[in-house]
């Protein structure tokens, strides 16, 4: 995908960061709310669809309670959120309403996100609210979620909306101008303009340094960018604080960094298995396994498996690890761990034998498996 091409995008979900809302220096960028609303209603006016994923609650629920940083707790946390998540929607709400336009409030968790009938009943809440000419403001219940039960951060939520509704575009506002080629503080760095790919390598040498209010980095960016280039999504990073930045990007400018999607694309079920479910264990592979899932795009067999770790049923997510402990897939497996457990290394025809029963020849069907 070109430059260009991003003026075709119809449907994108932009995500704002803390520190264009709430910044770490203190106060908040209370005009940040129109200048938003103003770009957004100016390309909804122009035929697009836009969800709005906004950070900021936690940072608006520490302003408002005179903290000087974000509470180290959960509770407190949960608390700073519920407080700042009702500044949040109002502001945003105000901001709309000077257009004309209604906004609604989306707050999804992870675990309901892993559900897959939740899932789809919050894509069809998303869709009702787009046909409508209403603005979708999508946020973590952070006043529930706990640190094990989280997305993370609101850069990998808004990666999983554009799988929830479909989006061609993911728009990451902060407040750096894209990826450099090296810290951008540095005397010398300069801004990468495009990416094909975000390759490991990149990410490992990728530092995430989050403010005090926020919780995200660069490198939760590439993560969240490499999980919709695999959907089919383009992802743009992008300094938010440059006026008229969501009108460059969508016009084709050369503005921050554009990660292009992927070449080998997910279907919307197997984006949610590979990005928004939670492995709960791990299969170990033979050589013959690994070979077998990324040269052939095999289902796995029992035989294949030389260890077991973790403790998942019937259905849940697992790993499938290389010899050399790589991630080489992951997917939802036909049996529990006990009876993985007891069939690792057997032939598929001797696995009524040993269980007395039988879910099928497959420990992961190819249906179900994600090659990574």
């Amino acid at each position: 995908m070109t430059r260009a091409e991003l003026s075709d995008a119809r449907r994108v979900v932009v995500k704002v960061g803390t520190s264009l809302l709430a910044p770490p220096s203190g106060g908040v960028h209370a005009r940040r709310f129109g200048e938003l609303a103003r770009a957004i209603g100016a390309q909804l006016d122009g035929g697009r669809e836009i969800v709005l994923v906004s950070s900021g609650a936690v940072g608006l629920g520490v302003r408002r309670r005179g903290l000087d940083s974000r509470p180290s707790s959960i509770p407190e946390k949960q608390a700073a959120a519920a407080i700042g998540q009702i500044d949040l929607c109002r502001r945003f709400e105000r901001a709309f309403a000077r257009q004309d336009r209604l906004v609604g409030q989306i707050l999804l968790t992870h675990s309901g996100m892993a559900d897959r009938e939740r899932f789809l009943n919050a894509r069809h809440t998303l869709q009702a609210l787009l046909e409508a000419g209403v603005v979708p403001i999508v946020n973590e219940n952070d006043s529930v979620a706990t640190e094990e039960l989280r997305f993370g951060d609101n850069d990998q939520l808004a990666a999983q909306v554009v799988n929830l509704c479909g989006a061609q575009l993911l728009v990451l506002l902060t407040d750096i101008d894209g990826l450099h080629d090296r810290h951008p503080e540095e005397r010398g760095a300069r801004r990468i303009a495009e990416l094909d790919e975000v390759s490991d390598a990149l990410l490992e040498r990728t530092t995430s340094r989050a403010s005090k209010l926020s919780s995200g980095g660069m490198r939760s960016k590439l993560d969240a960018a490499r999980s919709a280039a695999r959907f089919g999504a383009a992802t743009v990073i992008a300094d938010g604080r440059r006026r008229g930045v969501l009108e460059r990007i969508l016009g084709g400018d050369d503005v921050g960094t554009l990660i292009r999607p992927a070449v080998e694309q997910l279907s919307s079920r197997k984006h949610w298995i590979a990005f928004s479910l939670r492995p709960l264990g791990d299969l170990h592979l033979d050589e013959g396994a690994v070979r077998a899932l990324r040269e052939r795009s095999a289902s796995l067999l029992a035989a294949g498996v030389i260890r077991v770790s973790g403790r998942f049923n019937v259905g849940d997510p697992v790993r499938c690890l290389a010899p050399d402990g790589s991630e080489v897939a992951r997917g939802l497996s036909s049996y529990d761990a006990e009876a993985m457990e007891r069939i690792r290394g057997v032939q598929s025809t001797r696995i009524p034998d040993v269980l007395g029963y039988s879910n099928g020849s497959h420990v992961i069907h190819r249906d179900d498996l994600i090659v990574l």
